[in-house]
C-alpha cells in the first residue's frame, strides 16, 4: 500500500459504463485549465428512416482544431450504398463551420480502413500484435484528414 494514500481504495470494474460520463466530464474540466485551454464540444449525426429508426450514425467531437470521430456506423443492409459517406460528410460540414483544419479516427477493422481512405483519410500510426500476442494479426490503424483550406463548406452529395 502507498502511505501517501492510505485511505483510498482502486479496483478494478466490468462495468465503466456507470461512470464513464463522470470521468469524461472530469478530465475535460481539467484539460479547460492546458494552455491553450480545451475547447471540446461534442456533437453526433444520426441517420433515420420515415418512422425514426436509426439506421446509421457518428459520434465525435471537436478540440484544438481538430474532428475525434469515436464511433461511425451504418446498418449492415445499408452499407456500400453511401450512408456511411454522406455522414462522413455532414460531419465534416459540420466541423469546417467550427474552424476545423482536419479529422481524424482509429479502427481496427480493414473494411473501415479502405472506406476511410476513398473518403481521404491518411494512416499516421498503427498499433500492430507481434508475433504470439493474442489476437494473432489484429491492428488498430491511425487516420487522419487534413481539409482544404476554404471558406465554403463541403456540400454533401446524395449520391453518398
Amino acid at each position: 500500500m502507498d502511505e501517501r494514500l492510505p485511505d483510498i481504495r482502486i479496483t478494478v470494474e466490468p462495468d465503466p459504463d456507470t461512470f464513464a460520463a463522470e470521468i469524461e466530464t472530469r478530465l475535460l474540466d481539467s484539460l479547460k485549465q492546458n494552455v491553450p485551454a480545451s475547447d471540446y464540444a461534442p456533437f453526433g449525426v444520426l441517420a433515420r428512416d420515415s418512422e425514426g429508426t436509426i439506421l446509421g450514425g457518428l459520434i465525435g467531437g471537436t478540440s484544438y482544431g481538430w474532428l475525434l470521430i469515436k464511433y461511425l456506423w451504418v446498418a449492415e443492409g445499408l452499407r456500400f450504398q453511401g450512408l456511411g459517406a454522406r455522414i462522413m460528410r455532414l460531419a465534416e460540414e459540420e466541423v469546417l463551420s467550427r474552424g476545423c483544419h482536419g479529422a481524424w479516427l482509429d479502427t481496427s477493422s480493414q473494411r473501415a480502413r479502405n472506406f476511410y481512405a476513398k473518403l481521404g483519410y491518411e494512416i499516421f500510426g498503427t498499433l500492430e500484435n507481434r508475433e504470439g500476442e493474442k489476437p494473432q494479426g489484429h491492428a488498430r490503424s491511425f487516420l487522419y484528414k487534413r481539409f482544404p483550406l476554404t471558406d465554403k463548406p463541403i456540400e454533401a452529395s446524395p449520391q453518398g
